[in-house]
């Protein structure tokens, strides 16, 4: 398979390094919109199958005139979710196949932005789904660990665990923390902004898509493998648009660990205004407040050294089993920042996040997942995913949570 991914960030350079070790990748070619970081994401593969490529990701024509000089197979996208539009629609015109991690934008409610739904993410990737049928290529969006991995352990859930399913909540945790600075995240503080300060969306059988308040659903769940407790709350996330689609689930919805301080940093950050997108005049130059506050925090891609402790995405799913018996399952993927850095020098939340396209990319390339048109993780079987993610060397569990509150009957 030939590839072309968008993006030497920290996603991007950890892609590169993890597809270097398989053998089913024909030809690589790292880009970014500056050259010096995608050679630096290529010279450290030190594989003559990869090479470099300078792009601007949002000028949709710059994408089209790359995709015609390199011919993949298939183009990944590991920017920043502002970018989904440009690529998509290059690759579309293009006939190319397309494969992301974060989905089209949402837009929010413009009278009742807390209670109901505008433009939601993928709406536009979604609208545009005969287009990419007609045309024999595929979209599949929100591959990478949250969407992506989570979806595939809904799927599991819902084809080998269960026979009713009440209630998907994914929760994201960690307790890893960066030695030597104040506040300083783990993954790109713009798309963090856009999860956390959105209206976070919700899915009800019966009721279909609704928005609530930030930060609301304020929830403390034990985390795994030393992890522990962190308190998490809904945002905003691609799950809760994609599983209902394909899952028969009462609810859905998606809790990220935020804990005190990092919701108390976020909330201030929208007072004071630097969560706008939207460009102010800063003595006649136009200035973007969050790609301000995104340039001023150190690159997520340099703080493996810094970074200690664990980070886990999971689905915790409620209902029957397939015997008709109250259950309630938390399938998890952790990643220990230590190990990661040991064995790929990739800190641990960009790897955890790049081995699911990789994985994605390998069994289409064999032909178990099959794309057509628009598609998410959960259109796919989920057993030969959670094989291959075996087979690189890193394991995913289940962990038994209390079922006491799940009845036989089904309640309206």
């Amino acid at each position: 398979m030939r590839a072309l991914v968008i993006g030497a960030g920290g996603v991007g350079r950890a892609i590169a390094n993890i597809a270097s070790r398989r053998p089913f990748i024909k030809s690589m070619v790292i880009a970014d919109r500056t050259l010096a970081r995608a050679e630096d994401a290529v010279t450290r593969v030190k594989d003559a199958r990869f090479s470099a490529a300078q792009v601007n990701a949002a000028e949709l024509e710059d994408v089209r005139d790359l995709i015609r000089k390199t011919k993949p197979d298939i183009v990944i996208n590991a920017v920043d979710p502002r970018f989904v539009m440009p690529i998509f629609l290059a690759c579309e015109i293009e006939n190319t196949n397309y494969m992301d991690m974060a989905m089209s934008l949402s837009r929010q409610h413009p009278h009742y932005p807390y209670s109901e739904t505008g433009v939601k993410l993928g709406d536009e990737q979604f609208a545009r789904d005969w287009n990419w049928s007609e045309r024999g290529i595929y979209a599949l969006v929100g591959m990478g660990i949250e969407p992506g991995l989570s979806d595939v352990f809904a799927k599991y859930a819902s084809e080998e665990l269960f026979s009713r399913i009440d209630q998907i909540t994914i929760l994201d945790g960690s307790n890893i923390v960066v030695e030597g600075y104040e506040f300083a995240p783990s993954f790109s503080i713009w798309t963090t902004i856009e999860e956390c300060l959105n209206p976070p969306i919700v899915w009800e059988d019966g009721r279909g898509w609704f928005t609530t308040e930030p930060f609301s659903g304020i929830e403390t769940f034990d985390f795994p493998e030393g992890i522990g407790p962190v308190q998490c709350v809904n945002v905003e996330h691609e799950e809760v648009v994609l599983i209902p689609r394909k899952i028969d689930a009462k609810r859905v919805n998606f809790k990220y660990g935020l804990g005190d301080q990092f919701i108390t940093i976020l909330k201030t950050i929208h007072l004071l205004g630097m969560d706008r997108k939207e460009s102010v005049d800063v003595q006649g130059i136009p200035v973007s407040p969050r790609d301000l506050l995104s340039a001023s925090l150190p690159d997520p891609a340099t703080l493996g050294s810094r970074m200690k402790g664990k980070t886990c995405a999971g689905a915790l799913v409620k209902g029957l089993d397939k015997k008709g018996n109250p259950r309630a399952v938390y399938l998890y993927h952790v990643v220990d920042n230590d190990w990661s850095m040991e064995n790929y020098g990739d800190q641990a939340v960009v790897w955890q996040t790049a081995i699911n396209p990789v994985i994605a990319m390998e069994l289409i390339h064999e032909g178990i997942w099959k794309p057509e048109g628009v598609n998410g993780p959960e259109w796919f079987p989920a057993k030969p995913y959670l094989d291959k993610l075996e087979e690189y060397g890193t394991s995913w569990g289940l962990r038994e949570e209390d079922a006491s509150d799940i009845s036989r009957e089904l309640t309206v």
